[in-house]
């Protein structure tokens, strides 16, 4: 009783987890709007979906019940291809192509009353017909995410972004197959398993993408171009030490360029996966490495060391330091001169 109620509880929470995401997403105003609605409804089909599930676990449900939470897959699956489409090819939705890939979910729900819905599983061949509908749209969108992954246009954020999504559907439609298959699978799994899922994704939206996947949708540097300034970035690095500036910033970089700040920091962000600062730190830091591990410099302070490797202050050449490899600047010099 106490393992079912833990389960039970855990359920709720990944319910009430996609569900609160999923309005956040739709009354969100910054980033990609429409990326932001898609992804919502994608949610907000699977939250009423696993929420059947729960609840059929626990309280008898009459067949029209069932049959509206089955009906949440329907939307799932185009609004999956339509984010990936949007995501990864900057498609443009036109109403004819929402009103075809929704008739199956409005049939549906139409008809949700007189559907049958009731004996094993192998007779609900309205079920069968929910996972057959996910499968062929998860191939589809497989099959968007395949043509992209070579091409110059989507960057890799998008690609994994968009991949990882695609995973962790394809995990939940793999467990509602098994079973519809009948297969001796607890059914509580699924919900519990949504709800490390919707976290999961609550965790990615928050602390890595932010919501900005879509930060330079309209930029005029598309992903080649995009690399080749990275080249050049790194060319100022590596090869003229720019870093060395203790006041080295975006503007420095775009005025050497003659590029702009924005695309500057594009170049950086898609190439890299960091900030203009973190990319600057990292070359300073692999500085103060060399000087730290130099018999030359081993009388000198670590001021110096933090002045002559770009920083402006000891404080901020500490932090930085740390963050990167785990110990103080002194540390790391007293380890490496006596090894």
């Amino acid at each position: 009783m106490l393992n079912n109620n833990i389960m039970f509880v855990l359920a709720c929470l990944g319910l009430f987890q996609g569900s609160i995401l999923s309005v956040y997403l739709i009354t969100l105003k910054t980033g990609h709007r429409k990326l932001n609605r898609y992804l919502a409804v994608i949610l907000l089909g699977l939250t009423i979906r696993i929420g059947k599930s729960v609840l059929g676990y626990y309280t008898p449900l009459e067949a029209w019940q069932r049959n509206i939470g089955l009906s949440g897959i329907f939307v799932v699956g185009p609004f999956l291809l339509l984010y990936g489409l949007t995501l990864l090819e900057k498609y443009k939705l036109s109403s004819y192509w929402l009103y075809l890939h929704l008739l199956p979910f409005l049939l549906f729900i139409l008809c949700f009353a007189v559907i049958p819905s009731a004996g094993t599983f192998e007779n609900y061949w309205n079920y069968g017909l929910v996972v057959l509908h996910l499968a062929i749209y998860l191939i589809l969108s497989w099959l968007v995410l395949s043509r992209n992954t070579n091409t110059h246009n989507p960057t890799k954020k998008k690609l994994h972004w968009y991949r990882n999504i695609l995973i962790g559907i394809t995990f939940v439609w793999v467990y509602y197959l098994g079973n519809f298959l009948n297969f001796k699978i607890y059914y509580t799994w699924g919900p519990i398993f949504y709800t490390f899922l919707i976290y999961a994704f609550s965790y990615l939206f928050l602390n890595r993408n932010r919501f900005n996947l879509e930060k330079y949708e309209h930029s005029s540097l598309d992903r080649h171009s995009s690399k080749v300034l990275f080249e050049k970035i790194q060319k100022l690095f590596t090869e003229d030490h720019i870093f060395l500036e203790p006041n080295v910033s975006l503007k420095t970089i775009s005025e050497k360029l003659g590029i702009g700040t924005r695309e500057v920091s594009q170049a950086i962000n898609e190439n890299e996966q960091q900030n203009f600062y973190e990319f600057v730190n990292q070359f300073r830091i692999e500085k103060a490495k060399m000087l730290l591990t130099n018999l030359k410099y081993r009388q000198e302070k670590i001021a110096t060391v933090a002045f002559d490797s770009g920083f402006g202050t000891v404080t901020a050449f500490n932090v930085a330091f740390k963050k990167n490899t785990g110990i103080t600047p002194s540390a790391y010099r007293k380890q490496h001169l006596q090894s």
